[in-house]
């Protein structure tokens, strides 16, 4: 009985349709993960008008769907590499659309930090589950150029949301931004019909059928055999376990990636969220407040696909040290620029290089731990990284309310990613794993 390695046979394959369908699907997610992320920080100024909450108060409620998104990615990412990413990725994708659709029908605090909570669960878990199932069907050499051009779909949502608030919020209200991201429960079912399970699960289920169907697709050059028995790589311990994560010489960068994860994600929440009041406090109107806020995720989107390129020919690790260096500097900067030009052009560059930073680490992470445990890896590191996404929000009210001054709020976000890029630079790029040695001996015997 002949053993063919299926991630041989999809690391081979030349780009074609079907990695363009698992592109379209995987943007298509990401946008309404963007739009999640910035929504609420486009809705805050009417917010804390409409129900007279204070600006700590709403940093609180900011950080609800964060911490559903750092519980979501924790138990979604780990159960995934079970029960199948797409089954996640669809049950995940239900439960945030319908949980936007109730948060705009929310008529209190209460309420609508519940809801938010909720509606974070699904999308935490739909992020690592997307990231990991298009690591496992990218081509060599092209996995964070598909991942960064997924993740631009996370900018993109972010710029819908900035926009559609400066249209629509005065004369529909708050509640239609919510509605806008409860869309997905539409496409539902073509997201099921057109997804396919990563190959790992499929050979856990014995679904060796449906696995070769899925290979003749990823690559035509494939051609099945009748007694032909597919593998993919793994690793000695059970790869859905935590433990797992800190064996074979992994402990260490684990725990730096999930300080990178942590930093990264107060930079982004903090700004994400207090970005348009920030500027408003310093004196620019609530529409140019929302116009820089547009300006970050129009440069994330750029950055990101930039980013993918750089980092498949420069390598991941050195850009990420270089990009979250030059977010530092650039989120500095606001403070000290009064030129609304060049202020528009350092908030794109720091979109770019937060968030399009947070995006690569995502690349660097699934191409860090073997695809057994690409979906724990990656939630375990999303799921830790939500607790500085919690911060970002409250540390931000924190800085309006002790009214410090514009210089000095931006530069405690700014320290945050002189920290991440530290954290990058003392991982250990090449892990020791079981898996080389295991297909060596294989291929010995």
């Amino acid at each position: 009985m002949q053993t063919t390695n299926a991630e041989q046979i999809i690391e081979k394959a030349p780009f074609n349709k079907f990695h363009g369908i698992l592109l379209f699907w995987g943007i298509i997610l990401m946008v309404f993960d963007g739009y999640d992320l910035t929504v609420y920080g486009a809705v805050v100024p009417t917010k804390m008008e409409e129900w007279g909450i204070s600006a700590v108060e709403a940093g609180v409620i900011g950080s609800y769907s964060l911490f559903g998104m750092m519980f979501g990615a924790l138990i979604f990412g780990t159960i995934a590499d079970k029960l199948g990413r797409k089954r996640v990725i669809i049950i995940c994708t239900f439960i945030f659309s319908l949980f936007m659709l109730l948060t705009g029908l929310s008529n209190s605090p209460e309420l609508f930090g519940f809801c938010r909570f909720i509606t974070g669960l699904g999308l935490g878990g739909v992020m690592p589950n997307v990231i990991g199932l298009i690591s496992d069907y990218s081509p060599k050499g092209t996995r964070s150029r598909m991942i960064a051009t997924i993740m631009a779909g996370y900018s993109i949502g972010g710029i819908i949301a900035a926009a559609l608030s400066i249209m629509i919020i005065p004369n529909l209200g708050w509640q239609s931004v919510f509605f806008f991201g409860a869309l997905p429960l539409l496409f539902l079912p073509l997201l099921a019909k057109s997804l396919p399970d990563s190959a790992g699960s499929l050979i856990a289920r014995n679904e060796y059928k449906k696995l070769k169907e899925i290979l003749v697709s990823v690559n035509p050059l494939y051609k099945p055999k009748e007694n032909e028995e597919l593998m993919v790589n793994s690793t000695n311990e059970s790869s859905s376990t935590v433990k797992s994560l800190f064996s074979e010489s992994r402990a260490f960068s684990t725990v730096m990636l999930w300080v990178t994860y942590f930093m990264s994600l107060i930079m982004i929440y903090g700004l994400t969220t207090w970005l348009p009041k920030f500027m408003n406090e310093a004196g620019y109107s609530l529409g140019s407040s929302l116009g820089f806020l547009v300006s970050l995720n129009i440069g994330a989107t750029i950055g990101a696909i930039l980013m993918g390129w750089v980092a498949d020919s420069w390598g991941v690790k050195k850009s990420l040290i270089m990009f979250y260096l030059i977010a530092a500097i650039t989120i500095t900067g606001f403070g000290f620029t009064t030129n609304m030009v060049f202020l528009y052009l350092l908030v794109a560059i720091a979109g770019a290089t937060t968030i399009g930073s947070q995006n690569l680490a995502n690349s660097y992470v699934s191409q860090y731990y073997p695809a057994s445990m690409r979906s724990t890896g990656l939630g375990w590191a999303l799921g830790i990284g939500r607790i500085g996404g919690i911060l970002g929000p409250t540390i931000g009210g924190i800085l309006l309310a002790s009214s410090l001054s514009l210089q000095l709020s931006f530069i405690v976000f700014a320290i945050a990613g002189i920290i991440a890029a530290a954290a990058v630079f003392l991982t250990n790029r090449q892990p020791k794993t079981s898996a080389v040695s295991d297909l060596q001996k294989e291929s010995t015997s």
